[in-house]
């Protein structure tokens, strides 16, 4: 009950009040203005944290992709090699005689002069028969 009787003080009007008084608006305006300061420098520093985490994970995933593509491309050539290797042979071979002469006896059925040539059936088909 005695919080909610007015006080009936008056104040005291002195030079040491009045100074004393300013010194705490001083004091308060300086604190306003930190705490200002303080929010706009971590709404900045928030804002720039975010800025960094986006671009590293957004390159992380790129790298992660150019990891992926980077394998894909060496599986390739590694296969074009071996192709490539296995064209060369063919190439070597395809200019020696004997070889073609094979080939044209066997995929086209051709025959030199007095020569028969008999198609036989394969191994798995005469199993199959019996």
């Amino acid at each position: 009950m005695s919080n909610l009787r007015k006080r009936n003080v008056s104040k005291i009007e002195s030079d040491f009040v009045t100074q004393h008084e300013k010194k705490v608006q001083t004091v308060e305006k300086k604190k306003r203005g930190l705490v200002r300061r303080l929010t706009v420098f971590g709404a900045a520093a928030i804002l720039l944290s975010c800025l960094l985490i986006s671009t590293l994970v957004s390159q992380a995933s790129e790298l992660e992709q150019k990891k992926e593509q980077k394998n894909k491309l060496k599986d390739e050539l590694t296969s074009l090699q071996k192709q490539q290797d296995y064209l060369q042979e063919e190439v070597v071979k395809l200019n020696d005689d004997e070889y073609i002469a094979k080939l044209a006896r066997r995929d086209y059925f051709l025959s030199d002069k007095g020569e028969v040539i008999f198609n036989l059936p394969k191994k798995k088909e005469d199993s199959d028969s019996y």
